[in-house]
Parts: C-alpha cells; structure tokens; sequence
C-alpha cells in the first residue's frame, strides 16, 4: 500500500497531465460525434453516431473519477501512511535565526565595549517565514526555527479572496516531494489548522508549509517554515 500511494505522490503531477490530455482528446470525440448525430439522416448513422457519443461521454466520466481519486488519495488518504513518504538525511542546519547588532556612531567596531546604551541597539530579527502573508497566509504555531516533538496543534490565518481550502505540508530540507498532513475547507483568521503527530518521524529538521488555494484552483504562493522534530522513541 505504501510503494502505490508513494507512486501516486511522486508521480501525481505527470497522472493530472495525462489525464487533461486524454480529456482533450475525448471531447474532441464527443463533439465529433454530435455532430454527426445532428446531421444523421438515416437509422445506422443515427445508431453509430449515438454509439460513438455514449462512448466519449463515458470515457469523460471515468477520466474525471480517476482524476477525484487520485486527489483524494494524494491529499487524505496518504496522509495516513507516513511510510509512503520517503525522507531524506538532513544535510545541513536552517534554524539559526539571524540577529544584526547596531553598534552607536563613532564607536570602534574591532573594539567595542558593551555598553546600556549599546545593548539597547540591539534587536533580533523576528523570522516570520518565506511566503507568509501575515493576515492571508501564515503559520504561526510552530514558530519558524523551533523544536516540536510528539502531537501538536498547527496555528495560523487561510483566509484569501475567493477562498477555496488549504493544506499543510511536509518535507525534509532539499525534498522535492511534500507529504499532506491535513486539510480543510473552512476559512482559518489567526486559529488553529488542525493537528500534526510527530511522533512517526525520526528526528531531523523538517519544512513545514502551509498551502492556500482559490476556488479556482489557484493556489498561491506557500507559507514556509523550518521546524526541528526531536523524537528521541521515534524510529
């Protein structure tokens, strides 16, 4: 079960394409054979275009299942299969957060002393995340660079123009595929998205996402924070 739905993620992109293509070409059919039953004068053609509609009309319908089952196994039901994700080894650490020390004029930097006046002009760059739109999309539990371990809940805003649902993912650093935690179709103003169980995964830096789409099908641009998974139990 898990190679398939690791199969369908990996490929899933590529299964949409094929299917849109395929659809293209059975409209074109269907079409086709409209106007051959329009223009029918006799019982056999009036039979053969019937048939070659039904036909089309039929292939439509299935392509539009498998396409609703793919998108279902892909977003809820691989979810559920942590394994059918593979991950990678972390490579490198993406938690420092950046500060910027502003030293007062005239003071030498080689040789600065610490002073009230100096600490005072010190402050810590807030990292929100990359891609975060505070009031539209963001996360704000966990907090980008934290240490998270065991279950959860995932905070933030999916509140956008036309809003259509969203999903949070995840990802090891450098990982192409990302694994759908949850989702959900109710609009979210600064609450909770719903939960993450940690507890399956080895620990490691993960990339945690959240995804916002229109009811369009447009999804803009993620909202994208880094998060350290220690489980020490975990496998």
């Amino acid at each position: 079960m898990e190679e398939a739905l690791r199969f369908f993620r990996t490929y899933e992109m590529w299964m949409y394409v094929i299917l849109a293509l395929a659809g293209l070409v059975y409209i074109r059919k269907f079409i086709l054979a409209w106007e051959d039953l329009r223009k029918a004068a006799f019982g056999l053609e009036r039979e053969s275009a019937q048939s070659s509609l039904n036909q089309s009309a039929g292939m439509l319908v299935l392509l539009f299942v498998m396409g609703v089952g793919i998108f279902v196994l892909v977003s809820f039901v691989a979810p559920s299969f942590p394994a059918s994700n593979p991950l990678l080894t972390p490579t490198m650490d993406l938690l420092a957060s950046p500060t910027t020390t502003l030293l007062a004029e005239g003071t030498d930097q080689n040789n600065a002393t610490p002073t009230v006046e100096d600490l005072s002009l010190t402050p810590t760059i807030a990292v929100v995340g990359e891609g975060c739109v505070p009031g539209q999309i963001m996360l704000t539990e966990p907090v980008d660079g934290s240490e998270i371990s065991d279950v959860i809940v995932v905070k933030g805003t999916a509140n956008i123009q036309n809003f259509g649902f969203y999903k949070y993912e995840l990802a090891r650093p450098g990982e192409p595929v990302w694994l759908t935690i949850q989702a959900g179709r109710d609009i979210i103003q600064d609450g909770d998205l719903g939960q993450w169980d940690t507890r399956t995964l080895a620990p490691g830096d993960y990339m945690l996402r959240l995804v916002v789409t229109d009811n369009q099908g447009e999804s803009l641009e993620p909202c994208v924070i880094r998060v350290f998974v220690n489980n020490p139990s975990a496998p």
